[in-house]
């Protein structure tokens, strides 16, 4: 793990961290769920988890996925990406470890997505590395409140504290502290994420599943 976490192996000093929940029956889109059946959220995450894949993949970055629970060595992910497990009591602190350590290793411009939006793709990351050159900050709100994408060039564990996680005020609150702190930040386009049914659009609705 020490030799790929390695300075030599920066790519353009960018890291690009992607947090994966393990697709589990039951344990994924929980929301979906609720209307649409076990089943048929795990199928719809699966398909989101490959969207992102795909488009991160296009990314030029180092690509490091960071499961929930444990790493899965034949699963979704590819070599192409480095794997680690999620640390933290909650989703703000899990985050901010996993910020700390792509800083502590060497990296100048971190960001972090997960797998819940389906209208991002590589063009958007790269805007947001892109953005990191002239900016401290950046992020990506959703339509729900929250942020599909936050990225920075320096260390900034406030903006992973005193946070109502999973909340309609979080991608706010996250500016407001870009603001408390003085950074310069940059704004992406507002993004949907899927959470529940009425997120998903018609037009991935098609003979009775879904396609993405």
């Amino acid at each position: 793990m020490a030799d790929a976490w390695s300075k030599s192996q920066l790519v353009k000093d960018c890291a690009l961290i992607i947090f994966y929940r393990n697709a589990e029956l039951g344990n994924v889109k929980t929301r979906l769920a609720a209307t649409l059946g076990d089943e048929r959220a795990l199928d719809i995450y699966l398909k989101l988890s490959k969207h992102t894949l795909k488009i991160a993949e296009k990314v030029n970055a180092k690509k490091i996925v960071y499961y929930s629970q444990s790493i899965e060595q034949n699963g979704l992910w590819t070599e192409n990406f480095l794997k680690e497990v999620q640390l933290g009591n909650d989703l703000g602190e899990r985050m901010l470890n996993a910020f700390r350590k792509c800083f502590e290793v060497g990296y100048k411009r971190v960001c972090i997505i997960g797998t819940d939006c389906y209208e991002l793709d590589e063009n958007v990351i790269t805007q947001a590395f892109d953005a990191l050159k002239e900016n401290d900050a950046v992020i990506g709100p959703a339509k729900d409140g929250g942020y599909y994408l936050l990225g920075m060039n320096q260390f900034l564990p406030e903006l992973f504290q005193n946070k109502a996680w999973s909340t309609s005020s979080v991608a706010q609150d996250t500016i407001q502290n870009f603001k408390r702190l003085k950074l310069k930040y940059h704004i992406l386009p507002v993004l949907n994420d899927i959470d529940r049914e009425e997120d998903l659009p018609p037009s991935l609705f098609q003979d009775g599943d879904y396609h993405l």
